[in-house]
């Protein structure tokens, strides 16, 4: 098994060398996201010889999403042991040692942790920005990994992981988790079906309802004691500390770690519209937006639209902070979050949230059309097929691969939004075509020392 150390991580990739041929045919799970999955090619690492043996893991992030990832998500299976725990905070470390009743060792450098060989697979909640160097370097480590949502913030970056998944022969799941319900594989069924007629616009909307005051004006401060900020900003500019970047979960309102809501939210929204509708990649992108309606210290777009064109039909997203109003599913009474996806079709529209749907007909065109029955649930949960998978080695439904598709989608967005410009995709070249200035926001621009791997 390789190690890959500091020494080993510190090396340039050429941009030429991040082609990995992930055009029209990147894999796409069927509606049921499990028969017919292709099993991967080649070395089948050892440890896993039968169903029975115990799969050991490795924490990376164990803040808020990763100690519910370490207690409520994967403790509960029987054949799972946590080994390590990795967090750039003291107390974070001693609270999820703590969790594993003191049998998981603490690092403060994951590049020490994946150099364990006792390690079969890690589990990445960092902050979004860390997540393709975490994944690519356990890859290249020879370890399985689940890493939370976004996957990536530009091409070159999910390029590199796909590369680095398939050539170590690595099971990766995208912590997409609401992918796994019956409510969402109800409606890929429905909108495969064909009853819906024609789709020429889906639109997908979040209403986060958080005007006027954000998440407020909390002044920058040093850092405390036990915490390597530095280590935390990683390949993200060096940012002021800021207490409720680092630990209320903002970070998601920081531009240089999140983008926007596209990347935060759009992993699990736009998810349901890409996998429904069977469409590899955007051929344009357009995108506008701005911070018109909270007065806080956040730094990303509190309203935001997208624009692709997928050649026979339309994509839209939305988002903003200041209404719900109009949205089909309300949640319930009250300011609060309301999202929605909406498939227009030319005999009805078919509207969606994370656990409800409801098809609206267009007069008589529906007719007497049968609607596929809702079924019950015969897979497993997000991350038991991601442990499944590690022994059988079949690719599990949101392998890095299959998410490739989605997320390019989601950075062509934000890079349209961030240049103004109508961005054209070539998919087989995996490049921004015929501009040579927004082709390079295709790519990473990490702080020093940290760079993508060859």
């Amino acid at each position: 098994m390789s190690k890959v150390g500091r020494r080993d991580f510190l090396r340039v990739s050429s941009a030429m060398g991040l082609g990995v041929g992930l055009g029209a045919g990147c894999a796409t799970m069927s509606a049921t996201g499990g028969a017919g999955r292709p099993k991967l090619r080649g070395q089948t690492p050892p440890g896993r010889a039968t169903a029975n043996e115990k799969i050991t893991l490795g924490f990376v992030g164990i803040a808020g999403r990763g100690t519910h990832l370490l207690k409520d998500r994967f403790m509960r299976h029987a054949d799972v042991e946590v080994a390590a725990v990795c967090d750039v905070y003291g107390p974070h470390r001693d609270a999820a040692v703590a969790i594993t009743g003191g049998k998981a060792k603490a690092y403060r450098d994951f590049r020490d942790l994946l150099e364990r060989d006792d390690i079969d697979a890690i589990v990445c909640a960092t902050p979004p920005h860390w997540h393709p160097l975490v994944t690519i370097m356990a890859c290249e480590a020879g370890k399985d990994v689940y890493c939370e949502k976004p996957m990536c913030f530009t091409p070159a970056e999910g390029q590199a992981m796909v590369k680095a998944a398939r050539a170590n022969h690595r099971i990766t799941q995208v912590g997409t988790q609401i992918h796994a319900t019956e409510n969402y594989h109800h409606v890929v069924e429905i909108v495969r079906s064909g009853i819906l007629g024609k789709i020429s616009k889906v639109h997908c909307v979040l209403s986060l309802n958080e005007a006027p005051k954000g998440i407020g004006k909390q002044a920058n401060a040093a850092p405390p004691k036990d915490l390597d900020w530095d280590m935390w900003c990683g390949p993200a500019p060096l940012l002021p500390y800021n207490e409720s970047i680092f630990n209320a979960g903002h970070h998601r309102y920081v531009k240089q770690l999140i983008g926007s809501w596209i990347h935060e939210m759009g992993p699990h929204i736009v998810d349901l519209p890409v996998w429904a509708m069977g469409r590899p990649q955007p051929k344009s992108v357009v995108a506008m937006g701005g911070k018109y309606a909270t007065d806080d210290i956040s730094t990303i777009p509190d309203t935001f639209g997208v624009l692709w064109d997928y050649g026979d039909f339309m994509m839209e997203w939305t988002n903003m902070c200041a209404s719900s109003h109009g949205l089909q599913f309300h949640g319930g009474k009250g300011i609060t979050r309301r999202l929605g996806t909406s498939f227009h079709g030319t005999n009805a529209t078919l509207l969606a949230d994370y656990s409800t749907m409801e098809i609206v007909a267009e007069g008589e065109r529906l007719g007497g059309s049968d609607i596929p029955a809702r079924r019950k649930r015969n897979w497993p949960d997000h991350d038991r097929e991601f442990l499944n998978c590690i022994k059988t080695r079949e690719l599990p439904s949101c392998d890095v691969e299959n998410h490739y598709n989605l997320h390019v989608a989601l950075n062509l967005g934000n890079i349209a939004f961030n240049t103004g410009r109508m961005l054209t995709w070539d998919s087989a070249a995996g490049t921004i075509a015929g501009d040579a200035e927004t082709q390079a926001l295709a790519m990473p621009d990490y702080r020093a020392p940290w760079q993508l791997p060859a």
